[in-house]
């Protein structure tokens, strides 16, 4: 079975959980913005939770399918139609031979995942069929999909329409979103004051935000503490001598500005680094739009490790109310 693209949408990409294992090489795990939306995707069309699928932001695509096949779209408010017809979101249905899936104006959130049963089979690169566009791996030809493109899958037609999940189990953002942080390595080189006015200041998403990071404007900026710069850092305090980056590390380049490092962020660095946004809330950020007004929450680690397992916990109701 292949999904013809009639049209693309916007910035549509094939997106699984990544590539694990490169990352001290420079190459990211990439995969999925929103994790959440696409395991959940996955298992209501009967696939394994890490296949692959596609991955739009903000505009759907048009995809004709050649065969019968289960769909599910999870993540994003973007009205789905099949021939015209509206479908429920979080909710699996059927798509038949030539039948065409598309999608109205986003309502809200950011980014869709649309699961086939059999999955995407595209190649793999590195052990994973998600897109790098910059490393020219994963996704077709190492590129976003195009009008024209002709995707394999699996060519199950799954488990059929009705299998759904409820409102509280569909992890969405807030009003302002509030993100979890656990402060890191180079906190110290923050004043206390400037320290306490990052959690206390409302941020708002810039329109630079992207799979490589989010960045946030409309707060104060940060002071430093006063030191003598050690050689090879630079005359800016926001500098470092090259550090290494975790996933959701926040860099304040100039102390202006933060930036939350995402899927496909660089390895390191020389910009200091506040602190991570704890693994359970890097989902919410891939839903944010710009113009977002988010809140930062500082968190300890016993709190971050109760909320990543109240997000497992999440993904276990759903795996035993599917069966």
């Amino acid at each position: 079975m292949t999904l013809k693209i009639n049209n693309p949408g916007l910035a549509t990409s094939i997106q699984d959980l990544g590539r694990i294992g490169y990352f001290h090489l420079g190459i990211p795990l990439g995969g999925a913005m929103d994790r959440y939306a696409l395991c959940v995707a996955n298992m209501l069309v009967g696939n394994d939770e890490g296949s692959a699928c596609l991955e739009a932001v903000f505009m759907g695509p048009e995809i004709e399918f050649t065969e019968t096949a289960t769909v599910a779209v999870t993540g994003a408010q973007l009205p789905i139609k099949v021939d015209g017809e509206v479908q429920e979101a979080w909710t699996s249905f059927v798509v038949k031979a030539g039948q065409t899936l598309s999608f109205d104006f986003l309502q809200a959130g950011a980014r869709i995942y649309i699961a086939v049963s059999g999955g995407i089979t595209t190649p793999e690169a590195l052990g994973s069929r998600s897109t790098y566009p910059i490393g020219a791996l994963g996704g077709v030809e190492g590129r976003a999909i195009q009008a024209g493109d002709e995707l394999p899958t699996g060519g199950s037609e799954g488990p059929g329409a009705g299998r759904t999940v409820p409102e509280s189990l569909r992890r969405k953002p807030g009003t302002p979103a509030r993100l979890r942080v656990l402060p890191g390595l180079y906190w110290h080189r923050l004043t206390d004051e400037a320290g306490a006015g990052f959690f206390e200041d409302e941020w708002k998403v810039a329109p630079e935000a992207d799979r490589m990071g989010y960045r946030f404007k409309g707060g104060r900026p940060l002071e430093f503490v006063d030191r003598e710069q050690p050689f090879g850092a630079g005359a800016d305090p926001s500098n470092i001598v090259d550090g290494c980056y975790s996933y959701g590390s926040i860099q304040v380049p100039g102390g202006t500005e933060p930036i939350v490092l995402h899927r496909d962020a660089v390895s390191g660095g020389g910009y200091f680094t506040l602190g991570a946004i704890i693994s359970a809330d890097m989902d919410l950020i891939g839903q944010l739009q710009p113009h977002t007004p988010v809140k930062f929450e500082k968190v300890d680690m016993t709190q971050s490790l109760v909320a990543r397992k109240d997000r497992k916990g999440m993904l276990q109701k759903i795996r035993e109310d599917l069966g």
